[in-house]
C-alpha cells in the first residue's frame, strides 16, 4: 500500500475518534457544570479542558477570560482551532475523500453525510439549543463510522491502518479524559481525596464514567459506590473495558503486527512494552507515584509511538 493512502486512512480514523472524544470531554464538563458548585470550581473545570487539550494559549489569543459558552464555542465551532469538533470532522471527511477508492461506498457516504449534517445543525442553532444532544449526535456518528468500516470493508491493510488510527487516538484521549479532573482541581491524587476534592468527587467521577459509557460497567464489575481508585483501575488497567488504556493498546499492538514492515520492529517493541506495562501494573502502585504523573508519562509514550508510526509507515511531517 502507498504510504500516502495509509496516511489518509490512519488520519481519517484519528480525526473521527478525536471528534468523538472531544464531544465526550465537553459533555463531562457540561454535565458537571449543571451541578451545584462554586464559580471558581466551574472555571477550573473549563480551564482543565483547554489545558489537557494543550489549547489554552490558542484560546487566550482569542478570549480574555474563561467562560463556559466561549470555551464550548471554541471547542465545537471554531475552524481556527484544529482540534474543534467541526475541524476534526472536516479533516476526517477530506482524508476520506482523498482515498475514496480504498473505502466502501457506505464508509465514504457516512463520512460525507456527517460533514454535511454537522454544518446544517450548526447553521440551524442545534448546538446552542441543546449541547448535550449535539454531543450525543457526534458520538453516534463516530460509532456509525466505525461500525460501517468494520461491517463493510475488506480486512486488508487499509482496514488495519484505519483501526490503528482509531485505537491510538482512543488511548490518548481516554488518558486525557481521566486526567481532566486533576487539571481541573490543580491537584495530585495519591489514592485519598482531599477535603477540597470531596466537594464534587462523586458527581465528577460519575460524569466521567458516563462519558466513556462505563457507568453500567462499573456497577456490574464492582457492585459498590463509586471510588476514584476503582474508576482509575477500570479505565486504565481492565483489558475487557473497551475504552480502557489496556484495551486500546492491545488493539494498537495487534494492528501494528498486521501491517509490519522491515523498519517497524522498534515501533512494535515499544508498543509491546507499553502494553506489557499495563498488563502487569497494579492500581495501588500507580497511585503511589501519583495518577497525574502516570498519565502524563503515558501520554508522552503514546505521542512518541504516534511519531514512530508516521516515520515507519506514513507520509512524514503530518
Amino acid at each position: 500500500m502507498l504510504s500516502r493512502t495509509a496516511d489518509h486512512l490512519y488520519w481519517m480514523s484519528r480525526y473521527t475518534e478525536r471528534a468523538e472524544n472531544t464531544a465526550r470531554m465537553l459533555d463531562v464538563n457540561y454535565q458537571t457544570s449543571l451541578l451545584p458548585q462554586s464559580a471558581e470550581v466551574a472555571k477550573y473545570g473549563w480551564q482543565g479542558v483547554l489545558s489537557i487539550s494543550e489549547l489554552l494559549p490558542l484560546y487566550n489569543d482569542k478570549y480574555d477570560h474563561i467562560a463556559p459558552n466561549e470555551v464550548m464555542e471554541f471547542m465545537v465551532k471554531d475552524e481556527s482551532n484544529p482540534s474543534s469538533i467541526v475541524s476534526c470532522l472536516k479533516a476526517a471527511r477530506e482524508n476520506a475523500r482523498a482515498v475514496r477508492g480504498a473505502l466502501t461506498t457506505e464508509a465514504w457516504e457516512t463520512q460525507n453525510t456527517t460533514w454535511l449534517e454537522v454544518n446544517r445543525m450548526l447553521r440551524a442553532g442545534d448546538f446552542e439549543r441543546d449541547p448535550g444532544q449535539f454531543f450525543e449526535w457526534v458520538k453516534f456518528r463516530s460509532h456509525l463510522s466505525r461500525g460501517v468500516t468494520l461491517g463493510t470493508m475488506l480486512q486488508d491493510e487499509a482496514f488495519y491502518f484505519s483501526r490503528l488510527g482509531t485505537f491510538l487516538e482512543r488511548a490518548d484521549n481516554t488518558a486525557r479524559l481521566v486526567d481532566v479532573k486533576f487539571h481541573a482541581l490543580n491537584s495530585e491524587f495519591f489514592g485519598a481525596a482531599t477535603e477540597e476534592d470531596q466537594e464534587y468527587d462523586f458527581y465528577h467521577w460519575s460524569a466521567i464514567l458516563r462519558s466513556v459509557s462505563a457507568f453500567e460497567v462499573y456497577r456490574k464489575v464492582y457492585r459498590d459506590v463509586i471510588k476514584p481508585e476503582r474508576v482509575a483501575e477500570l479505565l486504565i488497567l481492565r483489558a475487557d473495558m473497551p475504552r480502557s488504556l489496556h484495551a486500546s493498546l492491545a488493539e494498537v499492538v495487534a494492528n501494528l503486527a498486521k501491517v509490519q514492515n522491515e523498519q517497524s520492529a522498534e515501533t512494535q517493541r515499544r508498543a509491546g512494552k507499553l502494553l506489557a506495562d499495563l498488563q502487569y501494573a497494579r492500581v495501588d502502585e500507580i497511585l503511589a507515584t501519583g495518577l497525574h504523573a502516570y498519565l502524563t508519562q503515558f501520554l508522552d509514550r503514546v505521542n512518541e509511538l504516534g511519531g514512530r508510526i508516521s516515520q515507519d509507515f506514513l507520509v512524514p511531517a503530518h
